[in-house]
């Protein structure tokens, strides 16, 4: 690849060749060895001169200034205090900076468009989910008003399905409402100090009952039923632990086990919620915490899910400034951790 050339560099090189031009025109009009020396000095010294302040003061010192333009505009998103650095070669920086442009634009479309595909599933998904339970209520509603509403027992139990459509939309909105409050940073966590087990033991308790349906038993890992104190919003963290142990009952089998383990990080504390389910197969977990994301999408619905449940959690803990991971093996069962400050 050719070396780009300076303003010095380009002047000498065009002076020797508007010398070399002048003194073969010099030579044909048979003038003597000292004049021709003399014209040839004179040309090259004058053509140098001449060409070397027509690029640096015509041509760099405008390249520079669009550099410098370049520079200072890309270099405003990061630190309005920054300052080009300019070098001896002012076309070498401006295609270098016009690339990067290039390529950082190439970026800016590509996750527009990500965003866009995002936006339309987005929109898809949450038409899907309300069309389903609209479209039974008004399915509902009409069969009432076609005679079932003289029959007390089928209109009681139209209006009961009705009920459960309703409160599935209601469900829908509200997760909807805090993910856009949890992504937009409107929601403020209230910390506390407070010891998870206690707080594990009071979910345990209000789920009993609905563990009770599918024969699901709770319990915590051997070796860490002692207190473990942390630092963070003690009814967001309870959320977390009821959507994810929610989770373990709605998707786990029959007769199943659901343990939470507790471990010492150093500054955190590691929460493990782990089941003996089916298991889910590994090109499912990456997207796991996607909204409206669905493993098994009959299931869920069946279940009554919404499939914001895991994403709500992920952004929760996230608003905590933690992390969660998944983990799970066909057969053998899925475990959720997260982290939490230790107090």
């Amino acid at each position: 690849m050719t070396k780009n050339l300076t303003p010095k560099e380009i002047a000498l090189y065009t002076a020797l060749l508007v010398s070399a031009i002048v003194g073969v025109i010099t030579l044909l009009f048979k003038t003597n060895w000292i004049e021709f020396l003399a014209s040839i000095v004179l040309v090259f010294g004058a053509s140098y001169f001449v060409f070397l302040y027509a690029l640096e003061f015509f041509i760099y010192r405008k390249i520079k200034l669009v550099y410098k333009n370049i520079h200072s505009l890309k270099t405003q998103k990061a630190d309005g205090n920054l300052n080009p650095i300019l070098t001896n070669d002012p076309i070498a920086n401006v295609s270098k900076e016009v690339m990067d442009w290039a390529d950082d634009k190439k970026t800016e479309i590509d996750q527009l468009k990500k965003l866009e595909k995002f936006r339309k599933e987005f929109l898809g998904n949450v038409s899907h989910e309300l069309k389903t339970p609209i479209f039974n209520i008004q399915g509902y509603i009409l069969t009432l008003l076609d005679g079932a509403l003289d029959d007390k027992e089928v209109h009681v139990h139209f209006l009961k399905k009705a009920a459960k459509s309703i409160d599935r939309i209601a469900t829908l909105v509200e997760d909807l409402e805090a993910i856009t409050q949890l992504e937009s940073g409107e929601l403020t966590m209230e910390m506390e100090t407070f010891d998870i087990l206690d707080l594990v033991q009071d979910v345990f308790d209000s789920l009993e009952s609905r563990a009770n349906e599918k024969k699901v038993s709770f319990d915590i890992k051997e070796g860490t039923k002692y207190p473990f104190i942390v630092e963070a919003d003690k009814d967001r963290v309870q959320q977390i632990l009821i959507n994810l142990l929610t989770n373990s009952i709605k998707y786990g089998k029959v007769g199943g086990k659901t343990v939470i383990g507790f471990y010492d990080m150093d500054e955190n504390i590691l929460i493990e919620v782990t089941d003996n389910g089916l298991g889910i197969e590994q090109e499912h977990l990456s997207r796991l915490f996607e909204r409206f994301y669905r493993v098994d999408k009959s299931r869920s619905r069946e279940e009554g899910g919404t499939g914001l449940g895991l994403s709500i959690v992920k952004h929760l803990i996230e608003a905590h400034k933690q992390t969660i991971n998944v983990r799970s093996s066909m057969g053998v069962g899925t475990t959720f951790g997260f982290t939490l400050k230790k107090a």
